[in-house]
Order: structure tokens, then sequence, then C-alpha cells
């Protein structure tokens, strides 16, 4: 998900996205509504989870943190390795997501963790090390991908459709050839990250084009698959299909509707849910009870975060503000971080989904060093205007504070 270009891009997509949806769908409010915590004291207590429920974390970011010298600290104050604090708090299942070729022709990084085959190779491998479970997040881009944009990779840009097919078998093929070859084959991938709108646009947009977008991405889709189950080999790695907006059930309907249709072969159906920009937690419930009951599959929420302050630690400013406190109804701080996690995880569950992964677990800022979401060379790969800026508009819904300490509110996945 894209950091500072999201907000918009979503809520006119999603406008048009549920227009196109059949009007035999369950109206679904999904406005944020008896969520009102008044969170002045509370025991920090693990949510009431079943055992096997994954309690996933987003870890795109950790290497680009250390190498720019950010230092984590356990509860007892003492430095430790991010990944064995988490671990050690309770996260079963780690995410990390993967980029084509992250950097222009003169080998400027596009930052936001530079999550090349190489990044996330070495990352996989420290997950794996300490038994933890691992998710790979194919977005079959050079950077950020969402609802608002799918730009192929800058080798991909100029193949005809059937040769995109061909890259895209191809490349997810040798990729989880590679992390198999590694020994760390992944537990379960992502075919696409927060795919709305469709992959590889514009042949594979999912709207706006001549009535034959689902037929392109499906096809698109397949063919990424093909090549994972070529060179999965035995493995029980499961392939997810994720999409933002977990509330918005029309979505759900006019999506899955499609592909299900055109017989896309999958096992997991992801949701993003941010309850400021996307609704609350009973309509997410509804949703993810609905679809699992729909389509038959397992269900997860594969995205979401909540602040634990409003004060920003660079020049960018936070992209969740005191307005978007009362309209969660959950304040800023780590005791409301910590209520909307545990009704978060709790409501998942109690609607059959069976885990979730925080977003942006461990992405802070470093003083004097550019931790940020994006870069010059990666903003006129994305033709971004002036209108983007360096920074991290996130750092304060990390599950660590500004000193690298992890943050009480992270005991909701095990106290």
């Amino acid at each position: 998900m894209n950091k500072s270009l999201k907000v918009l891009a979503v809520t006119v997509l999603s406008a048009m996205m549920g227009a196109c949806a059949s009007n035999t769908a369950t109206v679904n409010n999904n406005a944020v509504v008896n969520q009102t915590v008044n969170a002045k004291e509370v025991n920090f207590v693990k949510a009431n989870l079943p055992s096997n429920f994954i309690k996933g974390a987003d870890v795109s970011e950790l290497a680009e943190m250390e190498e720019n010298g950010f230092k984590y600290f356990d509860e007892n104050g003492n430095e430790a390795d991010a990944l064995t604090i988490l671990k050690n708090n309770g996260i079963n299942y780690m995410r990390v997501r993967l980029w084509v070729d992250p950097q222009d022709k003169d080998g400027n990084t596009y930052g936001a963790g530079h999550n090349d085959l190489k990044t996330t190779l070495a990352l996989a491998k420290r997950i794996k090390a300490l038994g933890v479970k691992f998710l790979l997040d194919f977005h079959y881009s050079d950077f950020w991908t969402d609802p608002g944009k799918q730009l192929k990779p800058k080798a991909w840009e100029k193949l005809s459709f059937a040769d995109l097919n061909k890259a895209i078998y191809k490349y997810t093929r040798d990729t989880i050839a590679t992390f198999k070859k590694e020994g760390v084959m992944p537990d379960m991938v992502q075919i696409g990250n927060e795919i709305n709108s469709g992959i590889l646009w514009p042949e594979g947009k999912s709207w706006g084009g001549d009535g034959h977008e689902f037929d392109r991405l499906a096809e698109l889709l397949k063919s990424a698959i093909k090549g994972f189950d070529e060179a999965k080999g035995n493995s029980e790695c499961k392939v997810m299909l994720h999409l933002a907006k977990g509330p918005d059930q029309n979505l759900y309907k006019w999506w899955f509707d499609e592909i299900t249709k055109r017989n896309v072969p999958f096992d997991v159906i992801g949701m993003s849910m941010y309850t400021w920009w996307d609704g609350g937690i009973q309509a997410l419930e509804d949703n993810i009870k609905w679809v699992r009951e729909t389509y038959g599959k397992e269900v997860q929420v594969v995205e979401g975060s909540y602040p634990y302050t409003l004060v920003s630690e660079d020049n960018l400013a936070n992209d969740f503000s005191e307005k978007d406190a009362k309209t969660s109804g959950y304040e800023a701080s780590v005791v409301g971080q910590y209520s909307y996690l545990k009704d978060l995880l709790e409501g998942i569950n109690k609607a059959g989904g069976t885990g979730f992964f925080y977003w942006g677990t461990t992405w802070k800022t470093v003083k004097g060093k550019e931790i940020s979401w994006g870069t010059p060379a990666s903003f006129k790969y994305i033709n971004c205007d002036a209108s983007c800026t360096v920074g991290n508009a996130r750092e304060n819904q990390a599950l660590f504070d500004k000193d690298g300490k992890v943050l009480e509110s992270v005991k909701v996945f095990n106290d």
C-alpha cells in the first residue's frame, strides 16, 4: 500500500467499484459505529484467540532501518533483534513484500525498504531461522501497488499481452524456485497486492475498458499461479488474493464473482483494514462472514495498523489526524492502539477469519537519515508531481516507539 497517494485513489475507486457491484449484494453500511473507546486505563492482556490463529507482522522495511542505524529494544530496554522481539511477543507469521527492480537505470534506490529479491530473500532467511512462518507479497511492479496504481515493471512496459503472461509466469516460477532452493519456501504467497483495480496496468486493469477487463486479469493471475504451482513442488504453500477496503461487501462481491466464475485457483482471501479509511470493525466482521460463506475460502486481514501517538517524528506529516481518531473511536495512544487491536483481532476471529498481519511494524525514522516511503527516483517511476515529498507518514503506527523500544500494546498478541 502506498502511504501518500492512497487516500484519494481508494475513495474514488471504491465508489466506482461499488457502482459496478450487483444490486443483489447485501447492502452493508461501512460507517464506524459503536466503536467509541474511552480508554484511560487498561490491562494489557492478549486477545482471546485460538492457538492456530495467525498473528502476523509485516517487516518489509526492517533491513533498511537497520542499515541506517536504528536499534530495537525489548520491554526491559535490552537491545535485541526486532524479529526476535516480535516472536517473543506472540508473532507467529511475518510478511515481506517483493518488488521486481526498485531502482532507476543509474542504480538510485526507490526506498521504502528497497525490497528487491536480495533484500527480501535475506529477510526470509532470518524469519525462517526463528521458526516463524513466512508470507511473500508479490507486487508485480518495481514499487508500491494499491488500488490507485498497478504499474508494470520497467522491463515489462513494452511487452504484448501474450508476452506479459509469459513474463509473469516465468518471474513467479523463478522467484519461488529461488526461495525453495535457498531453503526458505514461503508458507503463503500473495499474487498481487491490493488488486481491487487489477495488476499490470493497463492490460490487467479490472475496470474502465472494453468489458473484457476481467478476462485479461484472470488470464494474468492464472499465468502467475501456474508459475507458482510449477515451482512449489510438494509444498503446502497457500495462494492469497488480496483486496483493500475489507468492510466493503459490494466491492468483494463484484470482484470475486468475476474471478471465481473464471476459475482462478486460490486458497485465501486477504483484506486490508484501516478503520479511519475503510469503516468499522462490525462492518468488517459482517463482510468476513459473508465472503467466507459465499466463496468457501479462508479469510485473513493481511494489512492493518493503528497509531500510538499523533506526534510526527520527521518533516512529513502523518496520514492520521485527531479527526481520524475521532472517526475511528480510539485515541491515538498506546492504550488506544492496544484497545483497537484487541477488538479487531477478536472481531476477525468471531467472524471466522483465520489471521491478521500488522502493517509497518518496524518502520520508524532515523535522525539525519532519509527514511522515506519514496525517493526522487521512485517519484519519476510513478509519475508523481511535486506534491510527493520524502519522509515517513506512518512511523507513529509502528509497534516500537521513537527510541526503538517495543510498545506495551504488543501484548495483545501474547501477554
